[in-house]
């Protein structure tokens, strides 16, 4: 056990807190039930402040902040990319694509290609989303927030993944998005200033009696490859991240698969007062993310500093075999109280992103396989309560798939990003067509789903050395040639 009885206190007092703000935010006036549109979009009253702080809470969880810190140990800043990439790509969606979804009302990125392809493409979607979220991203969260909890309390893995899917049950379950979006303010402010407190702390200690400054300084000199953002061919990391084609290729499809078209990362957006405030939302988020890389990458990069034998702070030989270890270790070297609030942040951000996607898990369910396919003309307390029950059911899935799944994996968020290129391309080509090319089908939609997925497969097995965000980008294009192709010999739509 490497948290003291002060760290305990700090911690126990994040989660009450946590959980009497979540009660609140979640109460019904005299009289009155939940409906569809309190539990799955806030009764769409979000300001644009929980928007955007409910979007980040959203995005940095365990496989961000155990698994980027993994890859700045093993990699450094380059990893930043994908953050800073992000910060880009959320200002091109509050302007151009969010407004398209708005306008339709919906609740869901499935009806939304209801509305542009019918039924089919609707229910294919919605149940593919049900499957990636709960067996890769669910499952992504709990394990490597499980190894954070076991390395620093002692508690079992398995233990440590049904408490925290728990703890994001109890507080997020009753109020639906709105407990979630307002919850997430906390949330934020408690990972930004954890995540400070430790890049601060470990600066100094690396910089001696040249202070954070010096600490600073001192890690730019020793380790110069750590801060390379563009890889040369020779990194052992460059089919990671293939130099120049990191910022110019296959990464912006992930993006825009992620910002742009994510029920769980949209879901906010669509609870917003209005357009306008939605918009805000996005941007605030897109200057949050321009600090992310300063809270998670940089510890990650101090740890191999903290692992050299002149200060050998962390044990360099845990490290390299688990990467994925980085951060829990340099947490463990924090002073107590400061090493609980850092545990608080790291549990906000595992917590926050669990009961994110349990919602959006249960909102597409709910609202687009259970009440059109299963149950039609129900009340709206009937379909809360289907939403409830599917959020409990998928984390208790998840919890069972994490371990088979995910038991063996090193460096989890990388893997996570190469899975998620298997079906990147088609969802954002689907979209993106559907939005901006008015000939494109059902027929083309469908082609390019599983030319995505197929030529993608194919490309794993048949050219396993291509680097992934290359193979995302080839694949990204021939899907629009596909659909192209197809749209025009099949029927208008």
């Amino acid at each position: 056990m490497f948290l003291s009885s002060l760290d305990i206190v700090v911690v126990v007092f994040y989660a009450v807190v946590l959980f009497a703000i979540a009660q609140y935010v979640s109460r019904e006036p005299a009289g009155e039930v939940k409906s569809t549109e309190d539990y799955f979009l806030a009764g769409k009253s979000l300001p644009w402040w929980a928007i955007g702080a409910s979007l980040v809470a959203a995005n940095i969880s365990a496989e961000q902040i155990i698994g980027m810190s993994g890859d700045g140990y093993k990699i450094g800043l380059a990893i930043a990319a994908y953050e800073w990439q992000a910060a880009i790509v959320l200002i091109i969606v509050a302007k151009y694509l969010l407004p398209i979804f708005l306008k339709r009302e919906i609740y869901t990125m499935p009806q939304f290609l209801e509305t542009r392809y019918g039924e089919g493409v609707k229910t294919t979607m919605s149940i593919f989303w049900i499957v990636l979220y709960t067996v890769v991203n669910l499952t992504a969260v709990m394990w490597l927030g499980s190894l954070a909890v076991n390395t620093l309390t002692g508690v079992s893995l398995v233990g440590g993944m049904i408490g925290l899917a728990a703890f994001a049950l109890a507080y997020s379950m009753y109020g639906g998005l709105k407990a979630v979006a307002l919850t997430d303010i906390l949330q934020v402010v408690i990972l930004v200033i954890g995540g400070f407190v430790i890049a601060w702390l470990t600066m100094g200690m690396i910089g001696g009696d040249a202070g954070v400054l010096g600490g600073f300084e001192r890690l730019y000199t020793e380790l110069p490859g750590k801060f390379d953002m563009i890889l040369e061919k020779d990194n052992p990391a460059y089919s990671k991240l293939p130099g120049i084609w990191t910022l110019l290729g296959g990464l912006w499809v992930l993006h825009f698969s992620y910002w742009g078209f994510n029920q769980y990362i949209i879901q906010r957006a669509l609870g917003a007062k209005n357009a306008e405030e939605a918009q805000k939302g996005l941007i605030f988020a897109a200057g949050l993310k321009l600090l992310m890389p300063l809270i998670i990458v940089l510890p990650g990069i101090a740890a191999v500093m903290l692992a050299a034998p002149e200060i050998g702070a962390i044990d360099k030989g845990t490290l390299d075999a688990a990467s994925d270890r980085a951060y829990p270790e340099v947490m463990k070297i924090m002073p107590s109280g400061l090493r609980g609030l850092i545990f608080a942040a790291l549990i906000a951000a595992i917590v926050s992103s669990l009961a994110s996607m349990v919602n959006s898990i249960s909102t597409i369910f709910t609202m687009d396989i259970y009440r059109d396919k299963i149950a039609k003309d129900r009340t709206e307390k009937h379909y809360v309560t289907v939403g409830r029950i599917s959020a409990v059911t998928a984390m208790v899935i998840a919890v069972i798939l994490a371990k088979p799944l995910l038991g063996d994996m090193e460096g989890a968020f990388q893997k996570i990003q190469e899975w998620t290129g298997f079906v990147a391309p088609g969802i954002v080509a689907v979209f993106l067509m559907g939005m901006f090319y008015k000939r494109t089908n059902s027929s083309g939609a469908f082609a390019m789903l599983f030319t995505s997925v197929i030529v993608s497969t194919i490309f794993y097995f048949a050219f396993p050395d291509f680097e992934f965000v290359n193979r995302i980008w080839v694949i990204f294009l021939g899907c629009l040639v596909i659909e192209a192709v197809v749209s025009a010999l099949t029927a208008k739509p």
